[in-house]
């Protein structure tokens, strides 16, 4: 997937283990993300290039134990919140 050192954030993202957008090396940084001009903390998903975001909708759950979500249309700029570890080497 993609390297954890470098800048470059993928595409698209989930914070689910078991979606195959997952990378926890990418989300161990730290991820920003602005949608629609406003800084959101509860993202589940995001895709850049189709722009849309994925949230939880409420607390309501599926028959499976996970959180129901909505996707979201509209403008989604991520970026890194912590520099990588080895950039002062």
């Amino acid at each position: 997937m993609t390297d954890s050192t470098s800048d470059v954030l993928p595409d698209r993202l989930s914070v689910d283990p078991r979606s195959p957008f997952f990378n926890a090396e990418v989300l161990r940084r730290g991820i920003g993300v602005r949608f629609k001009g406003a800084q959101r903390t509860d993202v589940e998903e995001y895709s850049q290039s189709e722009g849309w975001i994925r949230v939880a909708l409420g607390r309501k759950m599926g028959r499976d134990g996970r959180p129901l979500t909505i996707k979201l249309n509209g403008a989604v700029e991520v970026w890194y919140e912590n520099p990588a570890e080895d950039a002062g080497a």
